[in-house]
């Protein structure tokens, strides 16, 4: 499974060290830039999963660089990084498009708790995802339908189709059933219990699966939930 990739825009050498050290030993690839100006251009090459993104930089200050991300890659989750404490600094920020604003000094497991929150909300936020590709199987998320090769169909219900988006949205990070019900069942969860879902993927399985009973697409992680596994390489 790949390593959430995170590239860190910081100008100071010592906290752009211990910035990226605490996110390696925490298990995130992490890239590393110390200068505006070549920020954006790393952004387009590195691809990262989130951005951490220092408003005080030589060139491009961080607030140029959010404004021009948010026209490319308006779904990068961006944390803003700054010695500001002004609230019209936080909030300028903010309506730029930044998913959270720390402010230094911050200790390591503040930050890693904030990256987590904003990897997991971003995780939730709407997906352009229209069809998936499951071994030799095409998911049409939008008709809420499964074509095999030989062309016959499968027709699943909303919630079965809402649960497989969850999940692709979310692939290769098992999701467990808590929050399964939270965000696939929405205001209802609280009354639902977690052997629905186990009913559900049951049911989705018999769709998708080669072979219901030894499932390779929606696999179980033992005390940690379901899984899409992730797409072969």
């Amino acid at each position: 499974m790949p390593q959430t990739r995170i590239l860190v825009v910081e100008d100071d050498a010592p906290i752009r060290r211990g910035l990226c050290d605490a996110l390696r030993y925490a298990g995130y690839a992490v890239d590393e830039c110390p200068t505006g100006d070549a920020a954006v251009a790393m952004a387009c090459a590195a691809s990262p999963d989130l951005l951490l993104l220092d408003v005080m930089l030589p060139g491009k200050d961080g607030f140029e660089i959010l404004r021009e991300l948010r026209g490319s890659h308006p779904q990068l989750p961006v944390i803003m990084l700054t010695a500001r404490g002004a609230e019209e600094d936080r909030v300028r920020g903010l309506k730029l498009g930044a998913d959270d604003y720390v402010v230094k000094p911050f200790s390591a497991t503040e930050l890693l708790a904030r990256v987590e929150a904003v990897l997991r909300r971003s995780a939730e936020r709407p997906s352009d995802l229209r069809t998936l590709e499951l071994a030799d199987r095409t998911v049409h998320l939008e008709l809420g339908q499964v074509v095999l090769t030989d062309g016959s169909r499968h027709g699943l219900s909303d919630l079965e189709t809402r649960l497989l988006r969850y999940l692709a949205v979310n692939r290769g990070r098992p999701v467990d059933r808590k929050e399964l019900l939270q965000r696939v069942w929405g205001g209802n969860a609280h009354e639902m219990e977690t052997r629905a879902v186990d009913m559900h993927v049951r049911r989705l399985r018999e769709k998708i699966e080669h072979d219901a009973g030894n499932p390779t697409l929606i696999v179980t992680v033992r005390g940690r939930g379901y899984m899409l596994a992730p797409e072969p390489t």
